[in-house]
């Protein structure tokens, strides 16, 4: 790749019709020379001009013949998004998911393990970047070569300052407040890392499934723990400090119940996957003998999926836990209504698997602690559950820090490294 003369600095026109031509190109809403013409008004010349730039950069190619609107057909173009890989790790409390991705977004791989993440930051992060390297060496000798990475997601379950990177007292996460995640993948791969929280993650998925450039957009996970990721106008809202959305904390009226975080009454101590556990098994100790109890008395692990699973199967406690879960939640979940307003709720996580038994509780909740406004166009649905959400959501967080937020500070090098990216520190 030549030596570029646009370097870093002062948001030059040049620079900034460049860079708007390759994500014009990247994002599909321009694959010919006269359409970037037409979508960004410039002159014949100076859209040839960019176009050769961003080829001889290796941002694009040539594609095949377009349609013709009379006169010669012209050439398509295409990004090249088989130029790098993303990495993405998403650590939950009992599993670490590992994934690579090509620049379009596209999940090609991935691998997943069961894993306590109270084991520490060292372990877990040993047994991550393993995962990591095997898919790695997997796809090079698939390929005949190895492809550069371009950009690392990293989602954990607890509080993130994402402009550190660094966990902020993760109640589930012993040992690792204030850990420098970023620095060993940085070590390794020398490209720019990213560390967010898993329900953001989650959120961007589902704000790139929709394909609603401005979607508003809550996602509230419902696993071991509670959290939310919040997508304003198409954008992730972290907060000041990355905090918003962490539902999981705040007071239930009346509630007693100890919580993981030290403190009293939270949400997650009342209607969280291990309240649910703890519940359950307070009620089989006192002898209930429903579906639920057999399975956990016969050695099955007692887990919020388990419960899940035997509330679908019309276990009479697994319901009545998942419905007083639902109903806690659906009114916590009214109060983020009523002050973000958003198009859709998207509920996910294991008890959210537990299907309309769930979800149904929520709806009524909401809808009756919710303003009518706020929920005149309200669609509340359930996730997917697909393994490979946060990995596709991790790959989106990185393709939009990579070619919307800091572009214009590597683009010249052809890739992006530590270095080139370290004035945006």
């Amino acid at each position: 790749m030549r030596e570029s003369t646009l370097r870093f600095g002062a948001q030059t026109d040049e620079v900034t019709s460049l860079l708007r031509v390759v994500n014009l190109v990247r994002m599909g809403e321009a694959q010919t020379r006269p359409q970037i013409g037409t979508v960004t008004g410039l002159g014949r010349g100076v859209v040839t001009q960019r176009v050769e730039q961003a080829i001889s950069m290796g941002f694009l190619e040539e594609g095949d013949v377009g349609p013709s609107s009379g006169g010669r057909a012209p050439r398509t173009l295409r990004f090249r998004g088989e130029s790098g890989l993303i990495v993405v790790c998403a650590l939950g409390a009992l599993h670490i998911h590992v994934g690579l991705a090509q620049l379009e977004g596209d999940v090609i791989a991935q691998a997943h393990l069961d894993w306590e993440i109270s084991s520490g930051p060292a372990a877990t992060l040993d047994a991550a970047l393993e995962l990591v390297e095997e898919l790695l060496a997997a796809d090079a000798k698939s390929r005949g070569s190895e492809l550069p990475v371009w950009g690392i997601a990293v989602g954990v379950p607890g509080p993130v300052d994402f402009d550190s990177g660094r966990p902020v007292a993760p109640p589930i996460m012993p040992g690792w407040n204030g850990f420098d995640i970023r620095r060993r993948f940085e070590q390794r791969f020398d490209a720019p890392v990213w560390v967010d929280n898993d329900a953001n993650l989650l959120a961007l998925n589902e704000r790139t499934n929709r394909q609603v450039p401005s979607v508003d957009l809550i996602y509230v996970k419902v696993g071991s723990g509670i959290g939310a990721g919040l997508v304003s106008r198409g954008r992730i809202h972290r907060g000041a400090n990355g905090a918003a959305g962490d539902i999981g904390h705040v007071k239930v009226f009346g509630s007693t119940s100890q919580c993981r975080c030290g403190k009293i009454g939270c949400l997650e101590a009342e209607a969280g996957g291990w309240a649910l556990v703890r519940d359950a098994q307070l009620a089989i100790d006192a002898g209930d003998d429903g579906l639920l109890a057999r399975r956990a008395r016969a050695g099955e692990e007692l887990n919020p999926e388990l419960i899940a699973m035997c509330a679908e199967d019309g276990d009479a406690l697994a319901i009545q836990l998942a419905q007083r879960s639902a109903k806690i939640i659906g009114e916590s979940i009214s109060a983020l209504v009523n002050m973000f307003n958003p198009k859709v709720i998207v509920v996910g996580g294991a008890l959210a698997s537990a299907g309309e038994i769930f979800l149904a509780e929520v709806r009524q909740r909401v809808y009756e602690h919710s303003l009518p406004l706020a929920t005149r166009d309200l669609n509340i649905v359930v996730s997917a559950n697909d393994v490979r959400e946060p990995l596709r959501g991790g790959a989106a967080m990185v393709r939009e820090q990579l070619f919307e937020e800091t572009f214009t500070r590597w683009f010249a090098d052809g890739r992006p490294t530590i270095a080139g990216l370290a004035l945006g520190r």
